[in-house]
């Protein structure tokens, strides 16, 4: 069976990514093709075990399913080991089946929610803000994280790295986890932009990894030299795999900004919007809910104002409108 890609040692991983594997064997890899004096193109990393899919959680008889989409902020497999509790309490909670929708990207968790094919969903704040603009994405709650409802970017490098800023990234490989991505793709486009020009032609090499547990993982095995990734993300990660923290190290942190959040299409129903609503805000105050929360290393869920995404909603048009 073949290995995946993150838990190869740099040389096992090189001829990975000079191999052609089939999706049949779960990694599709686009490797870059560079001409004569050209500059690098990227390297598009995609995942067979990302392709449409739900997965029926908690599922009473005869009842329509609330569907449920979580952005590929962690890697597939993770999404379901990390949010399969919550999910099944918040079905349990409104005795509705309940279906986990998966999507390779960001833009397509936004589609799902746009056109009223999940309920709910848990995205990205480069998502919500992309969503609130574009089609009115309405927010439901937002987890508090250490009394706030802030998180950061951060940039890592291997832990033996003798790089100490992104200065020292120039003419590396560089992992970015998902286009729309705030801190995986927005921040560190903006960051390299203020030094010299775009990232295509500032690294030696560019990939995707659509997840940020596998752009922490391309650092630690030396695929990447460098990534910026959601701290939130980071801190859970290390937290669960302590080895993994040995193996990377934070040499910067981004200004805070608004904590990814928990989102619904603004014409959903207002009565299914206030009772999920609810559900989540109770969490704190059940103890099964409490115990779930922990497990996430979500102090609880809170209601918060749009204007904590301010900040993310002006470097995102920066970036992009710059393009």
């Amino acid at each position: 069976m073949a290995r995946e890609w993150w838990k190869l040692d740099q040389k096992e991983a090189m001829t990975v990514l000079k191999s052609r594997v089939s999706i049949a064997c779960s990694i599709l890899f686009i490797l870059a093709l560079t001409a004569c004096g050209a500059p690098a193109r990227a390297v598009d990393f995609r995942f067979g075990d990302v392709e449409p899919a739900s997965t029926v959680l908690y599922s009473p008889d005869d009842t329509k399913p609330l569907r449920v989409a979580v952005a590929a902020v962690i890697s597939p497999k993770g999404n379901v080991e990390s949010y399969g509790d919550l999910l099944n309490y918040i079905g349990r909670k409104l005795n509705r089946r309940v279906e986990l929708v998966q999507r390779q990207t960001y833009a397509e968790i936004n589609d799902l929610v746009k056109s009223g094919n999940v309920d709910v969903a848990f995205v990205c704040t480069s998502a919500y803000v992309v969503g609130q603009r574009e089609f009115g994405m309405e927010l439901l709650v937002a987890p508090q994280v250490n009394g706030e409802t802030v998180y950061y970017s951060l940039l890592i490098v291997a832990a033996d790295s003798p790089a100490r800023s992104m200065t020292d990234l120039r003419g590396k490989v560089f992992a970015f986890t998902d286009p729309m991505s705030l801190t995986g793709r927005v921040y560190p486009t903006s960051l390299v932009r203020s030094l010299d020009g775009p990232p295509e032609q500032y690294f030696a090499r560019t990939f995707f990894t659509y997840s940020h547990d596998n752009a922490i993982r391309a650092v630690a095995n030396k695929v990447a030299d460098g990534a910026n990734v959601d701290s939130l993300v980071y801190d859970y990660l290390v937290a669960r795999e302590p080895s993994i923290g040995t193996r990377v190290r934070v040499i910067h942190r981004s200004p805070a900004f608004g904590i990814p959040p928990v989102v619904v299409n603004p014409n959903l129903s207002p009565q299914l919007k206030e009772t999920l609503r609810e559900v989540l805000l109770q969490m704190i105050y059940d103890s099964e809910g409490a115990t779930i929360l922990r497990g996430l290393m979500i102090e609880r869920f809170v209601v918060v104002s749009d204007r904590i995404y301010d900040s993310a909603r002006a470097l995102e048009l920066q970036v992009n409108t710059a393009q």
